[in-house]
């Protein structure tokens, strides 16, 4: 197995974890009330999922 050779130093740790970014979530709008919702989960406005009613709301 490789075993680094010398520690790494914070600068370069942290240069390289910068380039770690969260990404936006994906909205779509809701077929029935076209608000924005999360894609594959059923709307939090209108509770339809699929042309489906499936929520109470």
């Amino acid at each position: 197995m490789a075993v680094p050779k010398r520690k790494t130093s914070r600068s370069n740790t942290r240069h390289r974890r910068s380039a770690w970014k969260a990404t936006a979530a994906n909205l779509a709008t809701c077929d029935r009330c076209r608000a924005p919702k999360l894609q594959h989960t059923a709307c939090p406005t209108c509770g339809t999922y699929d042309k489906r009613q499936v929520l109470s709301v």
